[in-house]
């Protein structure tokens, strides 16, 4: 891959029960936070090209669909064809012009042998209506648009059978509303944004857990440990489930609180412990989005700092995958981090980390949470900070997708 500096970017798109069910894909070099068109139509060609030669599409989406940007020289060419088309969801953005013959035709043929298309940022138009048969998804930009407008949108499109996604949903009233009227899917990560904070009482099951994490971190005898657990048989059912479902490299499933931490030793159960967290908190189980952002960044965390050049590894990788996980933690209890930081006895650099984005860990989930929301000239600094190469980070980007995509199969 040579010198270049290049990001991936996976924003998650979500259905009405907030499941996530795809992710748009972007490649975009770290000095071209705004690209040019020519930028643009090589940025376009590199996702097909570095998710199928680099990184391999499964490795990059896990069970999900892809939504890749689509430009017109690209959609004209071959080299579309060699996207999985079971796996890909085809996006033309606003500049393909979608009156042009050749344009029709060439969406006719892709739609002919399998192919999903979706129109970017689209509006309404009368003009189209003979085109929008060949089309499954259109994604509307609803940052700037009022309810009797977005009413008015799906109006529009009731005729034909597509499937409505709501871009840019950046509140979880934006995503009611949307919902409401009809929208089907929603992209953005509003979901892992704090929200205003109130005082909420934790369900037992989750102060459970977080009465075992701080037993785990205080080195408490296993006979405590195990006596927590049998006192909530439902906590440990979820919990085997969880780890069982992992595989974590055992050859054997593991039964037992006890054989547990027998076998998988308690750094590990601390992790499941943490992750745990993210499944109890509704109906959603491992199908909570929280829980796989938060163990993408863990494991993301974990995978640059074991790479950092002078790092003494083990301790501090641990370190940071507990930072991550742990970060979304004021999302989901909608209880002030400072709160839940102080209850836990963390370290005092996971403390930093959680609340400040101060020291090395801070600056890991800095950097992490960056890329998250595509700033990548930020990112890109922040890289240059730690002095983590561009090839490390694209490795450690693509292992940490696979290692959370299995977490939740």
């Amino acid at each position: 891959m040579g010198e270049r500096e290049l990001f991936i970017g996976r924003q998650p798109i979500l259905d009405r029960k907030q499941r996530i069910v795809g992710f748009e894909l972007l490649f975009r070099a770290g000095d071209h936070q705004h690209a040019d068109i020519t930028d643009y139509l090589q940025a376009c060609a590199s996702v097909i090209n570095e998710a199928l030669t680099e990184f391999g599409m499964q490795g990059l989406l896990g069970r999900h669909k892809g939504y890749i940007n689509m430009v017109t020289p690209l959609l004209m060419s071959e080299s579309v064809e060699l996207l999985p088309r079971e796996q890909v969801v085809i996006e033309l953005i606003e500049s393909v012009p979608l009156y042009d013959q050749d344009v029709v035709q060439r969406c006719q043929e892709l739609k002919a042998k399998g192919f999903t298309l979706a129109l970017d940022d689209h509006c309404f138009d009368a003009g189209l209506e003979s085109f929008y048969p060949l089309v499954d998804v259109i994604k509307i930009d609803v940052l700037n648009k009022g309810r009797d407008d977005l009413r008015q949108v799906v109006e529009s499109f009731s005729r034909w059978s597509v499937t409505l996604v709501a871009e840019k949903v950046e509140t979880e009233e934006q995503f009611q509303t949307c919902r409401d009227l009809g929208f089907d899917l929603f992209q953005g990560y509003y979901f892992a944004r704090p929200v205003v904070l109130r005082k909420n009482s934790l369900e037992p099951g989750e102060a459970i857990i977080l009465k075992l994490i701080k037993q785990v971190l205080a080195d408490d005898d296993i006979s405590h440990i195990e006596e927590t657990f049998r006192r909530h048989p439902n906590l440990t059912y979820n919990l085997l489930r969880l780890v069982n479902s992992v595989g974590v490299g055992v050859r054997q499933k593991i039964s037992s609180v006890r054989h547990a931490i027998t076998v998988l030793g308690r750094e590990q159960l601390l992790r499941w412990l943490q992750l745990a967290i993210y499944a109890s908190r509704d109906v959603r189980g491992s199908q909570n989005p929280l829980l796989e952002i938060a163990a993408m960044r863990g494991r993301l965390m974990e995978l640059l700092e074991q790479g950092r050049a002078g790092n003494t590894p083990g301790l501090q990788a641990d370190s940071a995958f507990m930072a991550g996980v742990l970060s979304l933690l004021d999302v989901l209890f909608r209880v002030p981090m400072t709160e839940l930081a102080e209850g836990l006895n963390l370290s005092d650099e996971i403390h930093l980390a959680l609340l400040d984005r101060k020291g090395e860990l801070g600056t890991l989930l800095a950097l992490v949470e960056r890329l998250e929301q595509y700033d990548f000239s930020s990112a890109s600094d922040l890289v240059q900070k730690l002095g983590i190469s561009n090839e490390r980070l694209l490795a450690a980007e693509v292992e940490a997708i696979k290692w959370s995509s299995r977490l939740i199969e």
